[in-house]
């Protein structure tokens, strides 16, 4: 059970709520500090005074007065006329994870919102109603507001809804009306008033749930670089001088050090290593810390940032005391769309130094004696082409990660009548960042197979060599799971097999997860 208090969440908890389903709650402490605020709330209203938002119009109209009598109209109108978007559904997890954040944004007391709304999205987690949110239409400034809208309609309701104004939801496996989703699921739908139509939908959510998944996603990424640099080390007979710890002591940068001593780990015991006798290897190999850490220190940044956007008040106004509503910008997500181009960034540096091994490792020129293109008899190369086209794809999709990753944050265009006149584009980010992360994993698991091949093709050889205690684990089960086959084959079927394993089943990074990553 994951105990939401507003301050305490983590990437860990994230994960675990959002693709294993664990069940949420409210602590005693959110309770407390939401009905508090709630206090707050009410001695605002009944000063009458312009508060944005809870007696005012949005946006533009803001100096527009709403009477106490069309609040309720008011929160409703906001949801359904904000609930626009296009593009396809987003993934479960990814609205499961911004379900999550948002509840413990409010569960932190600043919002004013009423603690049975917050329960009712916990109890949709809970009970696995999953709203239809589209992946495109937000600017990620204001909030994502229109997917955060999409939410609500769902979690919400008004004494004259239409069913085709409750929205979509996933439950049990069927897509339904949101009226209908959470009728199965035994959930009532609460009217909005006062300001909890805004509170729902202020926020970069969306925007900070991908970029949470994604920093989780690229920590495996990075263990998954070194072990496939480690196997193209041996492939190739590289030296493993770059790789001492003094010479990365030297430049006392963190991600660096880590990630020699990641590579090191894996090449203990090999005698693959340095059975050539050449001065220096090439960058992607001798440099390969020096990228990776890099990779590392960028994401361990983010990492701290996007841990504390998961537990902040990010709605307008915040309500911090007894009488006193401050209206500002905390929605606004510059941190996040800046923190999304820095990961994907690195991202695409990551995969695209695996793409230059793979490449190296292909080329007879490159790969100190073994056959072009991996071919497996060589007598029979021209009739076989061998794994070229692999080479081809993992170049695709480093060009097309070297568009994705220009940064989004640098690019604005005013909305709403120019009120809202430098927008973050931090959505745009955070999606670009996960079509990065995608892509970057599927070019690591092709240098992973091809060095593999490669193994296999030096062993003709050289058969007296041995792989490291580590590389040589991975390698039994790339082979235990796809047999090396001599000649040309259909190699989509075992490339997409290898990369369904590694990346999108947990079987392989179980491990990782449990042990790596739980202290995130």
């Amino acid at each position: 059970m994951i105990s939401l208090d507003g301050h305490s969440l983590s990437l860990n908890a994230v994960i675990r709520a959002s693709r294993f389903n664990e069940n949420v709650e409210l602590s005693q402490s959110a309770k407390a500090a939401m009905q508090k605020s709630q206090e707050n709330l009410q001695a605002i209203i009944a000063q009458s005074k312009p508060v944005y938002g809870l007696n005012t119009g949005f946006g533009i109209f803001a100096d527009r007065t709403i009477t106490r009598a069309e609040s309720q109209q008011l929160n409703r109108n906001l949801i359904l006329s904000h609930a626009v978007g296009t593009g396809n559904p987003l993934p479960q997890e990814v609205v499961r994870a911004a379900m999550l954040i948002r509840a413990n944004s409010l569960a932190k007391g600043y919002s004013g919102i009423k603690t049975d709304m917050v329960h009712v999205l916990l109890e949709m987690l809970n009970k696995g109603v999953i709203p239809v949110v589209y992946d495109k239409g937000s600017l990620g400034s204001s909030g994502d507001l229109c997917m955060l809208a999409q939410m609500a309609l769902v979690a919400s309701t008004s004494p004259k809804e239409k069913e085709s104004e409750s929205g979509f939801a996933v439950y049990q496996g069927e897509l339904m009306s949101g009226r209908a989703a959470m009728q199965k699921a035994g959930i009532e739908r609460l009217t909005l008033s006062d300001k909890d139509g805004l509170a729902l939908i202020n926020g970069a959510t969306f925007s900070a749930a991908l970029l949470a998944l994604a920093v989780y996603d690229s920590a495996y990424l990075c263990y998954l670089g070194d072990l496939a640099a480690a196997l193209s080390f041996e492939a190739l007979l590289a030296r493993t001088d770059p790789l001492h710890p003094e010479l990365h002591q030297a430049r006392e940068l963190a991600g660096q050090i880590e990630s020699a001593a990641s590579i090191s780990r894996f090449l203990e015991d090999s005698t693959f290593v340095n059975a050539h006798h050449q001065v220096q290897d090439a960058y992607s190999l001798r440099c390969a810390p020096q990228v990776h850490g890099a990779v590392r220190d960028t994401l361990g940044f983010v990492q701290s940032t996007v841990t504390r956007e998961i537990n902040a008040a990010t709605d307008n106004p915040l309500i911090v005391g007894e009488g006193l509503a401050i209206s500002g910008g905390n929605f606004h997500g510059e941190a996040v769309g800046m923190n999304a181009d820095f990961l994907a960034i690195a991202l695409s540096e990551l995969s695209g130094i695996s793409e230059r091994r793979t490449f190296r490792l292909m080329d007879s020129h490159l790969n100190n004696g073994l056959p072009a293109m991996l071919v497996g008899n060589a007598e029979k190369a021209g009739l076989n082409s061998g794994i070229m086209m692999l080479q081809y794809t993992a170049a695709s999709l480093v060009l097309e990660n070297q568009t994705l990753c220009s940064p989004d944050s640098v690019r604005s265009l005013p909305t709403s009548a120019n009120q809202e006149d430098f927008n973050a584009n931090a959505y745009n980010a955070a999606w670009h960042l996960h079509q990065v992360l995608e892509n970057a994993a599927k070019i690591i698991c092709i240098e992973i197979y091809t060095a593999c091949r490669a193994i296999d093709l030096r062993r003709n050889a050289m058969p007296k060599l041995r792989l490291g205690r580590e590389t040589a684990e991975v390698y039994d089960w790339v082979r235990a799971l796809i047999p090396y086959q001599d000649g040309d084959a259909y190699w989509k079927e075992e490339i997409d097999l290898l990369q369904d394993e590694l990346i999108y089943k947990m079987n392989f990074r179980e491990t990782f997860y449990n042990t790596e990553l739980t202290k995130a």
